[in-house]
């Protein structure tokens, strides 16, 4: 006896279109959404079966065109008995009426749903039992369709470009434009009528004429064949008909309506009485139809014939230009600053038209729209006139523009091509721009400031011990040519150019040009503070240097006759700020922050207390301007020309956010033109420097992981997002920290990240590990040395054991806890040449943060990083310590990423960032943290294309 099996089914259309279908057993009892797939999509191959399909905890979930097939050919399945509610019959009948009008074509766009801001589409002819939900099921399945990759898809992308009235919707739509009318702009319906109605406005001769407004006929075929339709006031409608061709008067009634159209949109049409159009329009009444009626009348199908200048009026950006009078650079002055006040000449540029300052303000009392000016038409606005008014009143009085204004603006002037105005430009909208029209003095100096080359090199002075290379002297004269304008500068060589000689440099031309009264302030770390001492006595003995440090060092009223006929007083940052009252006493001639950085934090007590004090010229010393954050620029650059950056909180909201999430390349450019006036920057690469390195070639090694690592990797992540879950953003800051340093370490070695002392097989455990002994033996064989970094101890330790063991001893590891007296003698053994290799050792392991700065190995030329420190300029140091002066072969660099980790997509990531990180923004890994959730997945995802899986 055969079992039936009998299936409930009920429907529910949701609120977001989307079906519900459920399903009850034979007993009542709620059927498997995941069963019930299978039963009634058991012959559907599109869903695999049912497999593909959205399942909710009550049923199936359907998407409108899923649903409207279903609901249409049901595929039962023959053994089971199904029982329906009435409305799941209900959405039967209508998917079927559905189905029934998309075979035979009886659909239309639904001219209301267009009008509401949105596609929407309707059966022609409803049937009696369609229900009102019908039409929306029909809109949304054919929606989802068209905006699909299909066929169908693809061919509507293309109708849209045959027909762009189809994308007008909403309040873009004319309301003055009929559905039938609209089914013809969009070519649903043909529109059989020969002619188009348009109106043509013709300008008047100056700006106090009357303009002609004229109504033609335009053939549709032929569109050079144009009929002006005559006044004809004795006629009933005020038009006369002769002159057309005899075939378009049965159209006559169409004219008629374009006719009243008009009227209802042209507004000085209201107070008319007879039913022509007013053909004589006043100025104001010209502007109005130029910028608002001709734009509705076209919305509303009626065709417009405007001046041919009209579309260059509308868009040229009205200038304020400001042309310098100001003797700025004009003669040597020994002292300007950045907040001197300019005097300037007022113009208003509109397109070729120039107006002076009493020009336009005489046009302003006229208070015309339109204005014809030496034969070129120009459109002035009530809002352009108070822009006016506002910026001048803006630019006088206490708030008079400074050198700072003058130099912010041409720096950060767009360049614009005069030829291609910006699209859809109108007055109303756009702020009024104000350009700057420099002297020939000032774009001299503005020319210079640029181009460094173009300064003057002044001579060696005859004080200064020693012999000074070319891009010295060039940097020392470059300092004292920004101090003749009061210009403050940032001397940003790359480490080891001589930064300290050539502001030594500086002080004796200052001394030998009798520069000033009072001494120079150096500000620096007390570190350096014996090596300025002795860098002063060594070079420039003849300066006169007090060092104000310690606690005999004088204070209060004892300060002023201690430093007495000083050249220069060096103290530390820690008592700029303890000592403010002693270093406030003075206007320092100079004053230079060595190592600048120090300062990068704008909110310390010692940054602040630093940018209070007074100086004549001011002066930034350090190889990194910039270490991790855009703001640490504006720290430096507050205190060498104050104001000139605007407020921090101005440049964070204009420049630091937008570049930092956004890597905003114009606003990079923007930044990059505005400090680039004060900042000196040279790298020991530049073939201009001359320092006769040899050359540095860097490589990357990609590996891929293990089986064994590709499982705990996985493991890892999962667990990270699993705990992430449910923390604070402190916790989850700290919990992707965590992870990302755990995921390097196993990126290294397993053994890292399983914390084993002593690791078995530890060679073949890391492919990583394989790739640096194979190295290894090829740098050996050819007798050279070699330098690996890692950031871990534990992987020192291993890669020190595993390199002895395979005969390369003795292998040196010198780390943060390596004590001094070990730490000289290694040092000396790598590079004494005269040493046996036995003694000498070839291979120095070095943790990045003990070993990257302050060591100078040039014995090696080889250097290996082993895992990656992801912030370029740490790396580079790191890398100095055998490519610097000393170094006489070329140096060979290896990154080593392993492959389908979080190390090659950082990796991937720096690349593209690379650009920017060298132009202004430092990189580190705390941007990791600020990631969404699906941006972290995306970044720790394992890539298991290059997942060793024999390994």
């Amino acid at each position: 006896m055969t079992t039936v099996t009998t299936l409930g089914l009920a429907a529910e259309i949701l609120a977001d279109g989307r079906f519900l279908i459920t399903g009850t057993g034979t007993h009542g009892e709620m059927v498997d959404p995941e069963k019930l797939a299978g039963v009634l999509f058991a012959w559907d191959e599109k869903s695999f079966y049912g497999t593909f399909l959205e399942k909710s905890e009550q049923g199936l979930l359907l998407s409108p065109s899923e649903a409207l097939s279903f609901f249409a050919t049901p595929a039962w399945l023959e053994h089971m008995v199904y029982k329906t509610d009435h409305s799941f019959s209900s959405y039967q009948e209508t998917a079927n009426a559905i189905h029934k009008a998309l075979a035979s074509g009886r659909i239309s766009p639904d001219f209301s749903q267009w009008k509401a801001g949105h596609y929407g589409w309707k059966l022609i002819d409803t049937p009696d039992d369609y229900p009102p939900f019908g039409n929306r099921w029909l809109s949304l399945a054919l929606e989802e369709t068209l905006f699909s990759k299909s066929e169908v898809g693809l061919a509507w992308d293309q109708l849209l470009t045959q027909y762009p009235a189809l994308t007008v919707m909403g309040g873009d739509l004319s309301p003055h434009m009929e559905e039938r009318e609209w089914l013809q702009t969009i070519g649903w319906l043909p529109d059989l009528t020969p002619f188009r109605t348009c109106l043509r406005l013709i300008e008047a001769e100056d700006s106090y004429g009357e303009w002609l407004l004229s109504v033609y006929l335009q053939d549709r075929e032929e569109t050079d064949r144009l009929f002006l339709m005559e006044q004809d006031l004795d006629t009933p409608h005020g038009y006369s008909s002769s002159g057309i061709p005899a075939d378009w008067l049965e159209h006559w009634d169409r004219f008629l309506h374009d006719i009243h159209k008009c009227r209802d949109i042209l507004p000085w049409e209201e107070s008319e009485k007879s039913g022509i159009l007013r053909a004589h329009l006043t100025n104001e009444q010209a502007w109005t139809f130029l910028t608002a009626s001709s734009l509705l009348l076209v919305q509303a199908g009626i065709h417009v014939f405007l001046p041919a200048w009209w579309e260059q009026v509308r868009r040229v950006k009205p200038k304020l230009k400001a042309k310098v009078t100001s003797s700025v650079g004009a003669s040597r002055q020994s002292y300007l600053g950045i907040s001197q006040l300019m005097d300037f000449e007022w113009k208003l540029a509109l397109g070729p038209v120039e107006l002076s300052e009493d020009e336009f303000q005489q046009l302003i009392m006229q208070k015309q729209r339109l204005l014809k000016i030496r034969g070129h038409w120009v459109q002035l606005t009530p809002d352009l006139f108070l822009q006016l008014q506002e910026t001048l009143k803006k630019s006088r009085g206490k708030n008079a523009l400074t050198l700072r204004d003058v130099m912010k603006m041409h720096l950060t002037a767009p360049a614009e091509l005069e030829d291609e105005p910006e699209e859809d430009y109108d007055q109303e909208s756009y702020p009024l721009s104000v350009e700057v029209e420099l002297n020939q003095h000032l774009l001299q100096l503005m020319h210079q400031l640029q181009e460094t080359k173009e300064v003057p090199v002044l001579a060696q002075p005859p004080a200064f011990q020693g012999t000074l290379r070319k891009y010295q002297l060039e940097g020392s004269s470059w300092l004292f040519f920004l101090r003749r304008f009061g210009l403050g500068a940032c001397l940003a060589d790359d480490m080891g150019l001589g930064k300290t000689v050539q502001f030594i440099t500086y002080l004796l031309h200052l001394k030998q040009e009798g520069g000033g009264d009072s001494p120079s302030l150096l500000i620096c770390p007390t570190s350096v503070i014996g090596n300025w001492q002795k860098e002063l006595e060594r070079f420039a003995p003849s300066l006169k240097v007090f060092i104000h440090y310690g606690n005999a060092r004088q204070r209060k009223e004892d300060f002023l006759p201690a430093i007495a006929g000083a050249d220069l007083v060096i103290t530390s940052y820690a008592l700029s700020h303890l000592d403010e009252e002693e270093l406030s006493m003075v206007t320092w001639n100079t004053i230079c922050l060595d190592e600048a950085q120090n300062i990068k934090n704008a909110y310390t007590k010692q940054a602040s207390a630093v940018r209070d004090l007074n100086a004549w010229h001011r002066i930034a010393l350090t190889g990194t301007p910039i270490e991790n954050r855009l703001s640490e620029l504006w720290s430096i650059f507050d205190f060498l020309n104050p104001g000139y950056l605007g407020s921090l909180g101005e440049f964070a909201r204009r420049y630091v956010q937008p570049i930092e999430r956004d890597q905003d390349q114009s606003l990079i450019q923007q930044v990059q033109r505005l400090i680039q006036p004060f900042l000196l920057r040279r790298v020991k690469t530049d073939p201009h420097i001359q320092l006769d390195l040899p050359e540095k070639n860097e490589a990357k090694e990609y590996v891929p992981l293990t089986a064994e690592q590709g499982a705990l990797y996985e493991t890892a992540i999962q667990e990270m997002f699993a705990r992430m879950e449910n923390t604070s953003p402190m916790e989850r800051r700290g919990l992707i920290l965590t992870t990302l340093s755990r995921l390097k370490q196993l990126c290294d070695h397993p053994a890292l990240f399983l914390g084993e002392s002593m690791a078995r097989d530890e060679a073949s455990r890391s492919h990583k590990l394989e790739r640096l002994l194979e190295l290894i033996s090829d740098i050996r064989q050819k007798g050279e040395r070699c330098l690996i970094f890692t950031q871990y101890i534990e992987m020192g330790n291993m890669l020190q054991r595993v390199l002895i063991r395979e005969g390369y001893g003795p292998v040196f590891f010198l780390n943060g806890s390596t004590k001094k007296e070990a730490r000289d003698d290694m040092i000396s053994r790598f590079q004494n040449e005269s040493l046996p290799d036995q003694e000498r050792g070839a291979i120095f392991i070095l943790s990045l943060r003990a070993g990257g700065t302050g060591l100078n190995l040039t014995e090696a030329n080889h250097v290996v990083h082993f895992d990656r420190w992801w912030n370029p300029a740490v790396e580079n140091q790191a890398t100095d310590r055998a490519h610097r002066i000393g170094q006489s072969k070329n140096v060979q660099v290896y990154k080593f990423i392993s492959l389908g980790t979080i190390e090659e997509r950082i990796d991937e990531m720096m690349e593209r960032k690379l650009t920017l990180s060298q132009q202004i923004v430092g990189s580190g890994e705390s941007w990791i943290t600020e990631l969404s959730t699906n941006e972290l997945r995306e970044l720790f995802a394992l890539r298991r294309d290059w997942l060793d899986t024999k390994g």
